[in-house]
């Protein structure tokens, strides 16, 4: 194994120095560059604790323009985080560099209790493809500074991309020490792909983190109201780590189940809920996501809202943001592991919806990029549990909808030269696959590949492969790599390859944990197969 301590020593001692002495030198900063706030309470004034407990975050980066984040919340575990009833001024500036000597952009935005106090700056005007430093302010308390970076400019030849791509973190499940080192990495923007919160009611002892003082009695229950869901975004916000990575890049965020409830599909709930009812859940459930993510205004409007989208990184990546939870069918055959049957082949059987697969299917027609990305919630490729001639598949993953699924895969696999990388969450694992046509001829030639991440935190420290996971290897000659510990992906692109690196922790739960490098691809542009490094 290759241990991350070689990598890049510069860049690491440079981050470094931007999450610690920027972090010092804020308070002085902001004293000498931005005007002083009046004690009127609509400007801070009635704010008399620190309401930048949250951190701050970036994301949705454009050629000109970057989303910058946060939300007011003094004491976070209170109803709208201890904040006053009414809207709050918070200034805002965006630098050149991370001493803020050269500000380029700067301004007011209302924080407002309706949408929990978050705050969405959409900066625009800003230089494709280059760093850029943020910060806010209210009243007399001083936000940490975050580092955000745009994307390159459209027709710009690109040299490299990188992307930290990471899923699933469970709170009570240990220690997001992972994301400490996503924050170590130079990355162009972390790509989140589901399970940022789990909706679960949290015990007092925290599960298997080490708290010193009880979990308040307001986590026990799951999250299903408005208010709660905010909660649980400010329980995961309270880990340091988590903070730190969204300070030090932007981020693409997507999400699956547990940001509402576990497995659900579209308006039918795991616990078969009224459809009205799971409407105004669902509506709570995606209000309070855009509410704690840095995403782009509007705020969600009722229980929909339009996740899916695409980014350009010059000529070199397009990334296609998919969203196979809002407008699915129900799982087939009750859910879980099942044998083929009528149900799971049926044609009318919507999974991202042919709304959904024709925008993305235009976007990569039209695209002439080297690389086509899609940020994706569950695996996509064939997965077979069953070593045997039998066959077992997940309900709940595009196997679980096989008309559209096989849509999808021919759809990939007639695009000339585009180069389809499929990024895959979910599954609390680290897989490579090579997909195909035909996933039962071994000596199909792969058209793309999919890269699984596994998870932050959820599911423990986890083993380096289990039973199940041996089984898969057998059942799936497609699939190159198993590793169930908890870790992260970084996918580095050049117009000539792109390499995976699987980063792994041993253990999540303690902190301090190392990160090592378990295994590493190469995929040659235009040539798709996955080759060991």
């Amino acid at each position: 194994m290759i241990d991350d301590g070689d990598l890049r020593p510069a860049a690491r001692l440079a981050r470094r120095r931007f999450l610690t002495v920027t972090g010092a030198a804020t308070a002085l900063a902001f004293a000498t560059n931005l005007t002083g706030g009046s004690s009127a309470g609509a400007t801070g004034g009635n704010v008399t604790d620190d309401p930048f407990s949250l951190g701050v975050a970036s994301g949705e980066p454009l050629p000109d323009a970057v989303v910058i984040w946060t939300r007011l919340a003094p004491r976070p575990y209170e109803p709208l985080g201890g904040m006053p009833y009414r809207a709050t001024t918070v200034q805002w500036q965006v630098a050149s560099d991370e001493r803020f000597r050269h500000v380029v952009r700067s301004g007011t935005a209302s924080a407002k209790p309706e949408y929990g106090y978050s705050v969405h700056v959409d900066v625009r005007g800003l230089e494709p493809g280059r760093h850029y430093w943020y910060r806010f302010r209210v009243g007399r308390y001083l936000s940490p500074s975050g580092r955000t970076r745009t994307a390159p400019a459209p027709r710009q030849r690109v040299d490299q991309l990188t992307f930290a791509v990471a899923s699933c973190q469970s709170w009570p499940d240990g220690y997001y020490t992972a994301h400490r080192h996503i924050a170590g990495e130079d990355v162009d923007a972390v790509l989140f792909l589901g399970d940022y919160i789990y909706e679960y009611g949290i015990a007092a002892a925290g599960g298997l983190r080490f708290v010193t003082d009880p979990v308040p009695s307001q986590f026990r229950t799951e999250a299903d109201t408005l208010d709660r869901y905010r909660l649980q975004y400010a329980l995961y916000k309270s880990d340091p780590d988590l903070r730190a990575a969204h300070q030090n890049a932007p981020w693409i965020p997507t999400w699956d189940d547990h940001e509402v409830q576990d497995n659900y599909a579209d308006l039918t709930s795991k616990s078969n809920a009224p459809a009205e009812d799971f409407l105004v859940r669902r509506a709570s459930a995606y209000r309070a996501y855009w509410e704690n993510m840095p995403l782009r205004s509007p705020a969600p409007r009722g229980p929909n809202y339009m996740l899916y989208r695409r980014f350009a990184f010059g000529q070199l990546a397009d990334l296609n943001v998919l969203d196979t939870r809002q407008y699915r069918a129900d799982q087939a055959d009750g859910d879980g592991w099942k044998v083929d049957s009528a149900t799971r082949r049926d044609p009318a059987r919507a999974f991202a919806g042919a709304q959904q697969q024709r925008w993305l299917f235009d976007g990569l027609d039209r695209s002439r990029a080297t690389w086509n990305l899609l940020a994706n919630q569950v695996v996509m490729s064939r997965m077979d549990l069953d070593p045997t001639a039998g066959e077992l598949y997940n309900m709940d993953a595009w196997d679980g909808y096989a008309a559209e699924q096989r849509q999808m895969l021919d759809g990939l696999a007639a695009l000339r030269g585009g180069n389809p990388v499929v990024l895959t969450g979910d599954v609390h694992a680290a897989y490579a696959l090579e997909m195909k046509r035909d996933f039962a001829d071994p000596a199909a030639r792969p058209f793309g590949v999919e890269l699984v991440t596994t998870s932050i935190s959820s599911g423990g420290n986890g083993a380096d492969i289990s039973a199940n996971g041996q089984n898969f290897l057998a059942a799936n000659p497609h699939l190159k790599l198993v590793n169930e510990r908890r870790g992260y992906l970084v996918v580095r692109l050049t117009p000539h390859e792109l390499r995976a690196d699987y980063r792994v922790v041993p253990y999540v739960d303690r902190t301090g944990a190392p990160v090592q490098t378990v295994k590493s691809f190469v995929v040659e542009a235009g040539n798709p197969g996955l080759n060991p490094v």
